[in-house]
């Protein structure tokens, strides 16, 4: 379980140092108005988006088994933030983390990194869907501006109280949101090695003030953004509430590890490298160990970020590391400045967020297979969007082993090649 970094700093150059500095600075900016983003979604204070991004994204650099990894909080980890919160308070959400970082210890330390393989795709696409599905209509309300006094976390609830509040429509709050999306979108393909998630937040941010749009900023909505980490501190634990939160530590354990481990998978095959799978568990229990103790949110690898480290020149673990130390620097000197993003300029990133985990040009390609695995992913999205992730994730792995237990049962006839 050896961390990628020792093996990659031998043959550290002056040449990759400088790609990493600059790697580490683009994805610096992408990682930025994510992390407020997510952390506002998860229904935490936006400076925790930060704090999770600047501690859990340089150990995970740190001690992970990818050399190009990027690490911070991600979009699949809103729903189950955004549940824990809601039942269990903030504090809740610090043991809950806290826990699962000592179970992807335990995870490591017991070599379970490969059996993360023979968990069912199906399962895996039909549950990040279902995240996205949520993500989306989480952000309706601050992307078409509507006033409410309280928007439900259950999706058939959700979608009668944003219908009952549709005259509340801000044009302003829509005209912000359907520009910054335009913008990333038309930067992402005219030039996608741009930070262009903070060009497109920032510009469209600026214009809020600028034409004196009535358009809510995070200021308005949570005050000025810390400008430094807090002190670490040890969240108050007993045995009824570790107890109580256990199967919450699971399920933030189970994430973290799947994203992780596609995520450097994915790594793997845009730089011809092979990561080290218990090492990157083992680097993810770290972070989510120390996360919490700074009041952060749940981390993993982030593939749109580790994609992000790669295109822009990023080749070992010192990119990842910088990047974290960058945010940490912009946290310092701009606060007050990143406190004025536009909410719905928010909304919109996360719209695109959602839209992109989805992985929608893939769709053809999953209907098209077995029948049996079709409906193992619709199953999978219809309880991961309708009723508690707990259900989904069980009810969909559980199924998908009873196939494969199936298939593996009656295997199909063949007739062996001539030699």
């Amino acid at each position: 379980m050896t961390p990628k970094l020792l093996s990659t700093l031998p043959a550290t150059t002056l040449a990759s140092l400088r790609a990493d500095v600059f790697a580490g600075i683009t994805v610096a900016m992408v990682a930025l108005p994510l992390s407020l983003a997510i952390a506002i979604a998860s229904g935490a204070d936006p400076s925790t988006g930060l704090v999770t991004a600047i501690v859990a994204g340089f150990l995970i650099s740190a001690f992970g088994g990818s050399r190009v990894q990027i690490g911070g909080p991600t979009g699949a980890f809103i729903v189950v933030v955004y549940d824990v919160i809601v039942r269990h308070g903030f504090d809740g959400l610090l043991i809950a983390t806290f826990m699962a970082g000592i179970i992807l210890i335990i995870a490591a330390t017991l070599r379970a990194g490969t059996l993360i393989r023979h968990i069912p795709e199906a399962v895996i696409n039909g549950f990040t869907i279902g995240i996205a599905v949520i993500i989306a209509s989480s952000q309706i309300k601050d992307g078409l501006g509507l006033t409410m006094d309280h928007l439900p976390a259950d999706m058939i609830e959700k979608i009668p109280a944003l219908w009952e509040a549709r005259e509340t429509l801000s044009l302003a709050a829509v005209g912000v949101t359907l520009v910054t999306m335009v913008l990333i979108y038309t930067l992402r393909r005219a030039a996608p090695r741009w930070p262009g998630l903070i060009v497109a937040v920032a510009a469209t941010s600026v214009a809020v003030p600028l034409f004196n749009l009535p358009v809510d900023t995070i200021a308005d909505r949570f005050g000025t953004l810390s400008a430094s980490l807090p002190a670490p501190q040890l969240p108050d634990m007993d045995v009824a509430r570790l107890r109580e939160l256990f199967p919450s530590a699971l399920i933030i354990a189970f994430l973290a590890g799947i994203e992780s481990l596609l995520s450097a998978i994915v790594a793997d095959r845009m730089i011809d490298d092979r990561h080290k799978p218990n090492a990157e568990l083992l680097a993810q229990g770290i972070a989510n160990l120390a996360s919490p103790l700074f009041g952060g949110l749940p981390a993993t690898g982030a593939i749109a970020r580790t994609a992000t480290n790669v295109r822009a020149g990023g080749r070992t673990p010192l990119a990842g590391m910088i990047h974290a130390l960058v945010i940490l620097v912009v946290m310092w000197v701009a606060a007050p400045l990143a406190s004025g993003l536009a909410m719905p300029a928010l909304a919109g990133l996360l719209i695109l967020t959602a839209w992109n985990m989805a992985e929608p040009h893939k769709w053809g390609e999953w209907m098209r297979d077995d029948r049996s695995n079709v409906a193992l992913l619709l199953i999978t999205l219809g309880l991961t969007v309708l009723t508690d992730l707990t259900i989904a994730i069980g009810t969909g792995v559980t199924l998908g082993l009873a196939l494969r237990l199936r298939r593996n049962a009656n295997p199909p006839d063949w007739t062996p090649r001539d030699k």
